[in-house]
C-alpha cells in the first residue's frame, strides 16, 4: 500500500508492532523439548491479546497461526505436536497478521540451543544482508538492483539464494504489488520502489539449493538440492531517504 494519511501510518505501525512483538516472544519461547505446535499456540495467544488475527490462517486456511519450519524445511512449515525441538535445530518462524484492516509480515531463522550444525554463520549472513539491503532502499531505487545486491553479497560469503521466493508489497492485504521482490538480479525487471509505499523485504540465503521443493503436505518448502536456508524479513516504509523499519521491535 501507499501511505497517504497519518491514520494509515499509525495503523501500519500498530499491526507491525503486533507481529514484531509476537515473533520476538515466540523466538524466546521456542526451547528444546517443546513442539512447534506449542510455539504456534503461544503465538496465537499473543496475537489475540493484541487484537490481531493470523494472516495465513485467515487468508489461506493455513493449518496453523504462524509458519514454523525446522532444519532443511525452511518455509511454510505446518506447526505440529510431533515436531519436538532438539538442541541445534535451525528454526524459522514467520508471523503475519491483520489488525484493524492493516496487514504486516516478518520472520527470522535462529538456532535452538547450541550451534551443533555449524549454521550460525549462515543465519548471521542472512540477517546482515537483509539489513544492508534495506538500508539501500529509497523511493526511485530499482527493485532489481536490490536483488543484485542480495545475490552478490550471498555469493561473496559462499552462499547462494533461493530464486523462487521474494518480498512483496503489504498493507491492506498480505500480498500486494509490487510482488516478486527477488533475491537475485532480473535484468528485465524495470520496476522501482515507490516513496511512501509499504513492502516486506526478505532474504532467502542458501548453502546449496537455488530453488524450492514443495513437501508432501502441500505447504512446506525445502531446497531442491538439499542444504539449509536462512530467512529474515522486515516490513518497511519507503521514504526519500532511509526507510522506516516498521517491524523493528522483533529485534532482527
Amino acid at each position: 500500500m501507499v501511505i497517504k494519511t497519518e491514520e494509515e501510518l499509525q495503523g501500519m505501525k500498530k499491526v507491525s508492532d503486533a507481529v514484531a512483538l509476537t515473533l520476538r516472544k515466540m523466538r524466546t519461547f521456542a526451547q528444546i523439548g517443546l513442539s512447534t505446535k506449542d510455539t504456534d499456540e503461544y503465538g496465537r495467544q499473543l496475537l489475540e491479546a493484541l487484537g490481531a488475527k493470523s494472516a495465513p490462517f485467515e487468508t489461506y486456511g493455513f493449518p496453523g497461526y504462524s509458519c514454523i519450519s525446522v532444519n532443511k524445511e525452511f518455509a511454510h512449515g505446518i506447526p505440529s505436536d510431533k515436531v519436538i525441538l532438539k538442541n541445534g535445530d535451525v528454526v524459522n518462524i514467520d508471523v503475519s497478521a491483520e489488525l484493524d484492516g492493516f496487514w504486516s509480515d516478518n520472520g527470522c531463522s535462529f538456532i535452538v540451543g547450541e550451534d551443533v550444525q555449524n549454521l550460525q554463520h549462515l543465519i548471521d549472513t542472512s540477517k546482515e544482508i537483509l539489513l544492508y539491503a534495506i538500508s539501500q532502499i529509497s523511493g526511485g531505487i530499482k527493485i532489481a538492483d536490490i536483488g543484485k545486491l542480495i545475490e552478490t553479497k550471498a555469493r561473496k560469503t559462499g552462499y547462494t539464494v533461493i530464486r523462487d521466493l521474494g518480498g512483496h508489497g503489504v498493507g491492506r492485504s498480505l500480498h500486494e504489488a509490487p510482488d516478486g521482490i527477488m533475491n537475485f538480479y532480473d535484468r528485465f525487471d524495470s520496476r522501482r520502489f515507490r516513496k511512501d509505499s509499504v513492502v516486506a523485504i526478505e532474504t532467502f540465503i542458501s548453502t546449496r539449493s537455488k530453488h524450492i521443493k514443495t513437501m508432501s503436505d502441500g505447504w512446506a518448502f525445502e531446497g531442491n538440492e538439499g542444504g539449509f536456508v536462512a530467512q529474515h524479513e522486515h516490513t518497511i516504509l519507503i521514504t526519500s531517504g532511509k526507510p522506516i523499519i516498521l517491524t523493528a521491535a522483533n529485534g532482527i
